[in-house]
């Protein structure tokens, strides 16, 4: 009978511990689950107990069991802690389970000498092992142990039952039950039933009892609810990635958003590729102001005249852990409601409507003109680049059409576009450097060069700043990174940020193309004009140092025009 109802305990154990591990959530308390680990092994050590043959099997079998009488009333009380949202310092924990670890050093001393148990003889009753014993002071230490544990316990539930209404009564009143009844069972255990232990049932007991308070407890925790509950009923998308701009993780929503994560490895720069650029754009414009956290996003389907099909508001923040600033937080908001009843609206007036689109489009030929004329009025003050803005523009739109006709990089239209329109304003961060400097008749001395490298991160600051209020995102994104990073090498070696490789954003790299041909062919108050055939030497030994060695066959292709082009201007 004493067997059975060992094997009973231990097989119902096992039940509630499988429960525990179906209903896991990773915000359950770390403390339950050392419980649902501990008491199973317990219970066992109690079957190994009752089905001992001699005095060796006997003792082994008790270490086992002492692993709950040492540390299941400790767990029980930091889970209580926790709970009762009581705050313990983490050298306290520390101690508290020093002792208790200690305790169950000298457990595992039993048979060897006495400062544990004094003297132990096996005897058999009924079938049944009997261990005869003798308790030594460590035994008495552990009874104290668990005294002390129990009696903190209960002094935490009182002190939040009386004084914080932020606990859950509920849970409170269901964290005693397993307070109480193990320390009820390891003290009277042998008073009411002599001839077995009944500790084991009542592990069990407490594991129901924790079993219902894991069933509730993330019911209590608002942040974590609340977060759940957004991310699942209106569909919320977060990416998450550290100061570096190495991605972190992300939900599935944000997976579907932007397929290209599914395959993103954790660590990995999230760079300027092109299924990446508009991720990093908006980190990049928070990192330059902090103000600049919020963003459209617009999904588009896959049809052969893609529409816009989600509209996304996209915010970004720091990524906290615990008051610390550890990288950056991206959250996509789906809008597209919202979007759609403005857009409802809209559509009631359709004589309006036009007559705004009408003015719209007047107002950005407007504001298309005065880009130009700013340009135009930088390079006027350049005295060696004259023509230098619609050459580079043309030659841009050539390396363009051959990169679509190749085929070889997925270009939208609209962004073929936007290169096209972005190229007169690269070298608009001129106009932050200093006449002496621009004007100079001759090469520049190092201090002057390093004065002149500016111009590129301004260039980015000015167009950002004269299209902050622009609708039309990808252009800005294009506009600004044209002119950041035209001056970036392949290799690694170039300004201002020393970008390499695919890092740098594809429409960069084929404004440098055409900024370097144009400056090798024409003439310059440094040096003459270069052949033809010498400037496309020169550019094609940059390629995979200078220039990005994929563009190099649309250049080859490019060059006939190139030439035609050039030369019809030196006619």
């Amino acid at each position: 009978m004493i067997q059975i109802f060992y094997i009973t305990a231990f097989v119902m154990s096992l039940i509630c511990s499988g429960i525990y591990v179906y209903m896991w959530h990773k915000h359950f308390d770390v403390n339950f689950t050392l419980i649902f680990t501990f008491v199973p092994v317990a219970c066992l050590g109690y079957v190994m107990y009752s089905r001992s043959t001699d005095l060796r099997e006997a003792i082994v079998s008790m270490k086992v069991t002492y692993l709950g009488s040492s540390f299941l009333q400790l767990f029980i009380l930091f889970s209580i802690f926790n709970l009762c949202r009581t705050e313990i310092k983490k050298w306290v924990r520390l101690v508290l389970f020093g002792i208790s670890g200690a305790t169950y050093l000298t457990v595992l001393t039993i048979g060897r000498n006495d400062i544990f148990y004094k003297d132990v003889a096996f005897d058999m009753v009924d079938g049944s092992c009997s261990l005869i014993k003798t308790y030594g002071p460590m035994h008495t230490l552990l009874h104290a142990e668990i005294i002390a544990y129990f009696a903190m316990g209960l002094i935490v539930l009182a002190w939040s039952w009386i004084r914080k209404k932020q606990v859950p009564r509920t849970l409170a009143a269901l964290l005693v039950i397993p307070d109480v009844i193990c320390v009820a069972g390891f003290f009277l255990g042998k008073i009411l039933l002599p001839r077995a232990d009944i500790i084991p049932a009542g592990y069990v007991i407490a594991q129901i009892v924790y079993l219902m308070i894991a069933y509730r407890v993330n019911l209590y925790d608002v942040g974590d609810t609340a977060i759940d509950s957004m991310v699942k009923e209106q569909g919320l998308g977060y990416i998450s990635c550290d100061f570096k701009c190495r991605y972190l993780g992300s939900n599935d929503t944000a997976k579907e958003l932007i397929p290209e994560l599914a395959d993103k490895a954790v660590d990995d720069m999230i760079g300027y590729k092109p299924s990446e650029r508009r991720l990093r754009h908006f980190l990049d414009d928070f990192m330059r102001n902090e103000k600049n956290s919020g963003f459209v996003y617009s999904l588009y389907s896959d049809d052969e005249f893609p529409q816009e099909v989600k509209i996304f508001n996209v915010t970004v923040g720091y990524l906290y852990d615990g008051n610390r600033k550890r990288g950056y937080f991206i959250t996509f908001t789906d809008d597209t409601a919202n979007r759609k009843y403005m857009q409802l609206l809209d559509n009631y007036n359709d004589s309006l409507k036009s007559e705004v689109e009408e003015k719209t489009q007047h107002i950005v030929e407007m504001h298309d003109n005065l880009i130009m004329s700013l340009a135009m009025m930088v390079e006027s003050r350049d005295n060696s680049t004259g023509g230098h803005i619609k050459r580079t523009s043309d030659g841009v739109k050539i390396l363009v059409d051959e990169i679509v006709r190749e085929g070889k990089l997925p270009l939208t239209a609209e962004f073929c576009k936007d290169v096209i329109k972005a190229a007169p304003m690269h070298d608009l961060g001129k106009i932050a450097v200093d006449d002496d400097v621009l004007r100079k008749p001759g090469r520049f001395t190092p201090e002057e060069y390093e004065k002149m490298k500016q111009h590129a991160a301004e260039g980015a600051r000015v167009i950002h700043e004269i299209l902050r209020s622009t609708d039309d995102e990808s252009f800005k994104v294009v506009a600004e990174n044209v002119a950041h990073y035209h001056h970036e090498r392949w290799d690694g070696s170039g300004y201002p940020c020393g970008l390499a490789g695919e890092d740098i954003p594809i429409e960069a790299r084929i404004m440098a193309i055409a900024d370097v041909y144009d400056a090798l062919v024409s003439k310059r108050v440094y040096k003459e004009a270069f052949d033809l055939k010498k400037a496309d030497s020169i550019i094609l030994e940059g390629m995979g140092t200078q220039f990005d060695p994929s563009l190099k066959s649309a250049y080859e292709n490019a060059r006939p025009r190139l030439e035609a082009y050039y030369t019809a201007l030196q006619a």
